[in-house]
């Protein structure tokens, strides 16, 4: 069987499988409530594989193993910094949160971050929309740029065509499951991205000949400051450059795709079974690309854009059957995050700024939504493009210094004055783009950390006690 064929029949086996978990979960959606959070009932392994998928999109393959093999030695900081988040998030946040969830019976992060703001409660609300709308606009179009990217190597088709493709795909199964549909299929994927992240770096490093060898070729294959830990970078700038690395980890604990699920965890034992998990799950895959980067160096041709590194390295190494499977993965990790993304948009115009939260008429709203920010989202990846590492960081850091300072704040002390709950999500979101637009410090530190604390500062000032009840 040739390569273009199999990879094809896989890829069409695999989608009807999503497509018909989509008709599945469909049955299941009675109100919003179902189709944006699944009604509190995630169990541990639907929970941690789903939101550790979704978190990851087509960076943690495309664009992880790209940048180890553009960057080298000093790729080797990104991945403690995002598991860090992980761990923060699972051993820390998702018990609070799920307790906070549950007594306030929030649907999505906007409203909980929004609750107990007085007259600032409505400004809250449209400011989270919109940092959403158009994070999530960009973030997006990294997922169907990478979709372009998967289906432009693998059978030599035009980048509008391929964005189109996966586009349909993943609207489909998305407009019919909601919640459900996201949260299975991600499962599924992020399974699938897993087991890709164990076997290709086993069977790059045994073509290599094992890690000794791999470290030995690297030293011809990479030039100097690809084999420093620091890059150029030395003294305080290598600080700000490790720090830069690592604190992409920091916004984990904003990104409402990803805290969309641990509020929709249905116990405290079902935390701890699912830490194990997502933390397991990040530690094979984040470390797994960065080898499949630097294999790819040694081992193959060198390519123009470095996140087709992975593709020729999967056609380098297995059979056609195998290699569909992979390629499958690579969707996979597009589609686990632009489900969800579009899931988070659909709910923050129509469950938080339309408030349209238990008929019928909030389900089409909210599918209406969904088929909008995809056209939004496709023009964007078809007429501006970017590299996909770089757009995915952007919407990343902004979402994470918009609301994951807030909602830190929110669950110690569980409440925080309104102005300040407003300043601070306005600070973080605003600052980082501002701080886009200049030169890149080392490991963008100053995009990185800087709005965050910055935000963090505000919520904590402006915390208060919880507000007693009376009978």
């Amino acid at each position: 069987m040739e390569y273009h064929h199999a990879v094809l029949i896989t890829l069409i086996v695999y989608k009807l499988v999503l497509i018909g978990i989509g008709l599945w979960s469909n049955q299941r959606n009675h109100s919003t409530q179902d189709y944006f959070i699944g009604s509190h009932s995630l169990g541990p392994w639907v929970a941690a594989v789903s939101s550790a998928a979704s978190a990851s999109s087509a960076w943690s393959l495309l664009g992880m193993s790209g940048a180890a093999y553009i960057m080298g030695v000093s790729a080797a900081w990104i991945p403690p910094g995002i598991i860090c988040g992980y761990i923060f998030n699972w051993f820390w946040l998702a018990p609070r949160l799920q307790k906070l969830t549950q007594e306030k019976k929030s649907v999505t992060l906007t409203e909980l971050l929004a609750e107990d703001t007085g007259k600032y409660k409505r400004s809250i609300t449209l400011l989270c929309s919109l940092a959403i709308i158009f994070a999530f606009s960009f973030y997006i179009a990294a997922q169907f740029q990478a979709a372009g990217k998967t289906f432009a190597s693998t059978f030599d088709m035009s980048m509008t065509a391929s964005i189109v493709l996966g586009t349909v795909i993943i609207l489909i199964y998305t407009l019919l499951g909601g919640f459900w549909a996201v949260s299975i299929t991600d499962t599924l994927q992020g399974l699938l991205m897993a087991a890709t992240s164990f076997l290709l770096p086993i069977f790059a490093l045994w073509a290599i000949g094992g890690p000794v060898e791999l470290w030995q070729q690297m030293q011809t294959t990479f030039a100097g400051e690809q084999l420093n830990a620091f890059s150029t970078h030395s003294g305080m700038l290598a600080l700000g450059f490790v720090l830069g690395l690592m604190g992409i980890g920091l916004g984990n604990c904003g990104q409402p795709h990803v805290v969309n699920r641990l509020m929709a965890i249905k116990s405290q034992q079902a935390i701890k079974q699912g830490r194990i998990i997502a933390i397991s799950w990040a530690t094979i895959v984040y470390g797994g690309m960065v080898i499949v980067g630097w294999s790819a160096k040694v081992l193959i041709e060198p390519v123009a854009d470095q996140e087709q590194a992975f593709f020729v390295l999967t056609a380098e190494l297995f059979s056609p059957i195998i290699a569909g499977i992979i390629i499958a993965a690579v969707l996979s990790a597009i589609m686990s995050t632009a489900d969800s993304q579009l899931l988070v948009s659909a709910s923050a115009l129509s469950y938080d700024v339309a408030q349209l939260q238990s008929h019928r008429k909030g389900l089409i709203y909210s599918r209406l939504t969904v088929v909008l920010m995809c056209l939004i989202s496709t023009l964007i990846a078809l007429f501006a493009p970017e590299d996909i590492f770089t757009r995915v960081l952007f919407a990343w850091n902004a979402l994470g210094a918009a609301f994951g300072p807030l909602l830190v704040v929110r669950v110690c002390s569980q409440r925080v004055d309104g102005l300040y709950a407003f300043m601070a999500i306005f600070t973080g979101f605003f600052t980082t783009i501002a701080l886009s637009f200049i030169p890149s410090a080392p490991g963008d530190y100053l995009e990185r950390l800087v709005p965050f604390f910055l935000a963090f500062f505000i919520a904590w000032l402006g915390r208060t006690q919880p507000q007693t009840q009376t009978s």
